[in-house]
């Protein structure tokens, strides 16, 4: 039954955790978006990096743009609360740390109508990871996942008022997890897959102060294919594969310009992780290891942002933010800590010459209530329930260089 309980954790891992906007998403695909809490993202269309929020923006680039950016995360999650029956141990520590998040951006101008672009960055990706000996050493130790998103793009300007775009991205993602398994000691199980999905976006520019940004991002399902190793009785190892889709997502956003000097920038968002309703691990010769159901819930986010042009070389951003929760109390389990987000956002940009820039953003997220009351994951019987509540915060520090030519 051990065996049951550390396989079916692969895509828990792979789709949960405490991450930076709804659910295990990464938004933070730009420094010059993150001053203003990504407002506007899909309208703004300020640097290639457009690519990612909305391929249409392209079409309001200069000839060539590259785009280079990186994001420092420091998620902090503690737990604090008791297991039935009590096995003993530690609260867990803070089960956040740093992380690293690049993003690469390139696009170019074919003709006056037609622009091609490549991003590369990860749209997905989580890290927690608790102290040796918690209480809820059942139900997990370490879960990481990374993707990287190879997204090449076209964008197509007919008329003056209006561009789409349409790109294809190219995914792979990793996962690795642990956890206690009881006699069977420490529990490790990783999975990889290729896949891949599209993006599609329109810009309106509805008069010469105003546009309207619209863009889709497809789901995108995976296959995992890994093993699962036991480090006290590696007769329980085993090859396993587990099928997941990753959310697809909608926004429509607004940038308007009040002045020369200032910018209002808002945004809509939706995410479809009511997909992840149910987790079934498989053994490689097809008989079912593990069913868990999830009943992960769709989310929406909302933004509103500002730029003050100061000068010529010099703008500041601000926004706020909300990201609703992806999953409620009854389903939420240590290993998706997933809770209501509030953005406070503040950056800026200096503009080194007509040709090069750099941005800045700092933002801090307020996480809500987060309660769980959660059994290990799978089917064990009389396994261990751990109850309590999350104290959590995010800070990001972004940078990011430009250059035209």
């Amino acid at each position: 039954m051990h065996r049951t309980h550390a396989l079916s954790g692969l895509l828990v891992a792979a789709l949960a955790g405490h991450a930076h906007a709804a659910g295990f998403s990464l938004i933070e695909q730009s420094a010059s978006g993150l001053g203003n809490a990504y407002a506007g993202a899909a309208a703004v269309a300020q640097d290639a990096s457009t690519l990612y929020f909305n391929p249409a923006g392209m079409a309001l680039l200069p000839d060539s743009q590259l785009v280079l950016a990186g994001h420092l995360i420091r998620p902090r999650a503690e737990f604090s609360g008791s297991v039935t029956p009590d096995i003993g141990g530690n609260q867990g520590g803070d089960a956040g740390g740093w992380a690293l998040v690049p993003n690469f951006y390139y696009a170019r101008r074919l003709t006056p109508t037609l622009h091609a672009g490549i991003g590369v960055n990860a749209p997905f990706g989580l890290k927690t990871e608790y102290d040796d000996g918690w209480i809820g050493r059942y139900q997990a130790l370490k879960s990481e996942v990374k993707t990287i998103n190879v997204n090449p793009s076209l964008a197509w300007k007919p008329t003056e008022n209006l561009a789409v775009g349409a790109g294809v991205s190219l995914q792979r993602i990793e996962t690795t997890l642990s956890n206690f398994a009881g006699a069977a000691g420490t529990a490790k199980v990783q999975g990889d897959d290729y896949s891949w999905g599209f993006n599609l976006g329109a810009l309106w520019q509805v008069s010469p102060q105003t546009r309207l940004g619209l863009a889709y991002r497809s789901e995108i399902e995976h296959e995992l294919e890994g093993k699962a190793r036991f480090n006290a009785m590696p007769e329980l190892n085993s090859g396993i594969t587990a099928k997941t889709t990753l959310p697809d997502s909608a926004s429509l956003s607004l940038f308007h310009r009040l002045s020369p000097q200032w910018e209002l920038l808002a945004d809509i968002s939706w995410m479809g992780w009511s997909d992840f309703d149910e987790l079934a691990i498989y053994r490689n010769s097809g008989s079912l290891l593990s069913y868990t159901p999830e009943n992960w819930n769709d989310s929406m986010r909302y933004s509103l942002g500002a730029t003050w042009h100061a000068s010529d070389r010099l703008s500041l951003r601000g926004g706020v933010a909300y990201d609703e929760a992806v999953v409620s109390e009854a389903d939420r389990t240590a290993r998706i800590p997933d809770g209501p987000r509030t953005w406070l956002a503040v950056g800026g940009q200096y503009r080194l010459s007509r040709q090069d820039a750099l941005d800045f953003g700092y933002a801090h997220l307020f996480v809500g209530d987060v309660r769980i009351s959660s059994p290990a994951e799978g089917t064990i019987p009389m396994s261990p329930i751990l109850t309590g509540a999350y104290d959590s915060a995010v800070d990001i520090i972004s940078f990011q260089y430009t250059h035209a030519f």
